[in-house]
């Protein structure tokens, strides 16, 4: 529906107004008739189309109808499709007829002056500005949705600056251009309309943290683009250019979707009117363009490998060869945080995860950082954040617990569950649920992956584990077949079933643990003789049991999408259970190629039992 504005008209004397193309307006011929007028004719120039709405119904005018009765309802309503190639060429003349009609009573002269004013973004995504029939003010998701999608702009382009890009109001380079949406102001008609007019772009005082948006005028030099709209600045002038009739502005997101913010702020050009010098200004027009900020999308383990992050210690050299090694024959890049940066803290999968964002016009990777804040604190701005490589975090006010580490986040490959499509996969954390009390992902954490909506996260039972991260118990591998991949779950029944298999075939007295110095070496006797080891298996069974009943659920998957990894788990239900051995499920995935924990198990046959099941 167009949108449609009153106009009070009068016979003492003319009125003039504007009028933008697309819009309504409803002439007021009641109010402005004389005292003895019963019946009213109108007429336009041909620029113009008119209606009279009588009775509830609406005639095009010229009809066969000459005189309207000045009954209560009745109103004319004016449409122009032509644009005005001087002020006040188009015309509009109500005559107004007493009782006994002949002479008109009075007359009523509206000149108009017709304009195009659109704002207008890429709500095709298509990556390009045009002009669309769509409703801009709506966002609707998917492949056939429409809407106008914002990055927030978290990379750090200048290699000089001290934060991300999101968190100043300067553009330092063309790079930083290129990672916010444009936005274009179409105007056109008599540019001598816009003295008495003013044209203001504004933001919603609510959305005003959410958006920056920058313009240069006419200018393509860098030095000349201004932070106009955005934090304190709510409203900005613009000066429509006598010889260019787009001005083109840039915007980027500030916020991710988050607790209280959906992702969608709205950005509108209004033209104000002055009736007479020094009068206070009225909204005549108001064009609206609503943009979505893209969410922050967490990539899954299964996909193409491009680099691996690994920490050097005193004491894991040969860890880190390892994990090259695996690096080199998937062919990436490998990156060593070395003890400088990361301050003698290995746990690098517990601190960072990384994800990305992407719009029609760009993409580029963001990495998130932990409320965990340990030795590798700054490792990821001083590092990782740069040139298209962005930055986001979350803290945790009531103090982070374990489970606000990243080993506790994980993220399924594409998914359907029950006909509904997660292209993108289901994000995994660990929670305290399903019994009361306990860890539980921090607030702002578990706040911030829901918001995103295109993940939506499954929330699993890890506080009976020690440290309570969801990949000790999960992973997911890459498969030809089926879904495209399979999902490992640890399984201590497995384990017990396998070291049953080995003592029955007569290695009862292999021992575990071989080659290892100081440690305990059981053997698989031993093992199955541990009644207490047994008993806590059991539990940490039933915990993994009701995990794989809500994967089963939450990512539509079935028995054969599922591998069970033998593996068993020691501790007690009150300080929570940890590995018995290496945890195998807790590997290194690099498309085809696994870095699988060494577990030291029983030697058979020459071979670990473990590894060659």
């Amino acid at each position: 529906m167009a949108q449609q504005r009153r106009v009070q008209l009068s016979t003492q004397h003319p009125t003039s107004t504007v009028c933008v193309l697309g819009t309504e307006l409803s002439l007021d011929v009641c109010g402005s008739a004389p005292k003895d007028a019963v019946t009213f004719h109108v007429q336009g120039t041909p620029g113009v189309k008119l209606y009279v709405v009588h009775e509830t119904q609406s005639i095009k005018l010229p009809s066969s109808v000459c005189r309207w009765p000045l009954a209560t309802g009745t109103e004319v309503l004016l449409t122009t499709d032509t644009l005005s190639k001087d002020v006040g060429d188009e015309k509009v003349r109500i005559s107004y007829f007493g009782e006994a009609g002949g002479v008109p009573v009075g007359r009523a002269m509206l000149y108009l002056t017709c304009v195009e004013i659109s704002l207008e973004a890429d709500t095709s995504r298509n990556g390009a500005v045009s002009r669309t029939l769509l409703d801009k003010t709506e966002w609707t998701w998917g492949p056939d949705g429409h809407g106008a999608i914002l990055l927030v702009n978290c990379d750090r382009d200048d290699p000089k600056a001290e934060t991300p890009d999101n968190r100043d109001t300067a553009i330092r380079s063309y790079a930083d251009l290129k990672d916010m949406s444009q936005m274009v102001l179409r105007t056109r008609g008599p540019r001598t309309i816009f003295t008495g007019h003013r044209l203001l772009l504004h933001v919603d005082f609510g959305d005003a943290d959410k958006v920056g948006v920058f313009y240069s005028g006419n200018s393509v030099a860098l030095e000349e683009y201004k932070h106009v709209l955005g934090g304190s600045k709510l409203t900005y002038t613009i000066k429509p250019s006598r010889h260019q009739e787009e001005s083109v502005f840039y915007v980027e997101g500030l916020a991710f979707p988050d607790i209280g913010f959906s992702g969608l702020v709205a950005l509108h050009v209004t033209l104000l009117e002055s009736p007479e010098k020094g009068s206070l200004e009225t909204p005549i027009f108001t064009d609206t363009v609503v943009f979505r900020v893209a969410p922050w999308i967490m990539t899954p383990n299964t996909a193409t490998p491009l680099e691996v992050f690994v920490c050097s210690t005193d004491d894991n050299k040969d860890f880190v060869e390892a994990v090259g090694a695996v690096a080199e024959k998937a062919k990436c890049l490998l990156t060593v945080c070395p003890p400088l940066e990361n301050r003698e803290d290995r746990w690098i999968q517990d601190e960072i995860e990384f994800g990305y964002v992407q719009a029609p016009h760009k993409t580029f990777p963001v990495v998130f950082d932990s409320p965990r804040d340990r030795g590798l604190k700054d490792f990821p701005i001083k590092r990782i954040l740069g040139p298209d490589f962005g930055y986001v975090a979350r803290q945790a006010p009531e103090g982070a617990s374990s489970l606000d580490s990243f080993g506790n986040l994980e993220v399924s490959p594409p998914v359907t569950v029950q006909g509904k499509e997660y292209p993108l996969g289901r994000i995994l954390i660990g929670s305290s649920f399903p019994r009361f009390g306990g860890r539980r992902m921090a607030k702002a954490v578990k706040g911030f992956l829901a918001a995103q909506r295109v993940q939506a996260p499954v929330e699993l039972f890890s506080d009976w584990l020690h440290v309570g991260h969801v990949d000790e118990f999960l992973s997911f591998v890459p498969a030809p077949d089926r879904k495209g991949f399979r999902l490992l779950l640890a399984s201590p029944s497995a384990c017990y079933q396998l070291l049953k298999e080995k003592q029955e075939e007569g290695f009862g007295e292999a021992a575990m643990f071989e080659g290892l110095e100081r440690v305990p070496k059981p053997t698989i006797n031993e093992v199955l003789a541990n009644e207490g080891l047994r008993r806590f298996n059991n539990y940490v069974q039933s915990c993994i049991s009701w995990n794989r009943a809500r994967l089963k659920k939450e990512l539509g998957l079935t028995e054969p999408d599922i591998l069970d990894i033998p593996q068993l788990f020691r501790g007690d239900t009150s300080s929570g259970a940890a590995a018995f051995f290496p945890d195998m499920v807790n590997m290194l995935v690099l498309g085809r190629h696994l870095g699988i924990p060494k577990p030291f198990g029983p030697v058979v046959g020459g071979q670990c039992c473990l590894e060659e099941r």
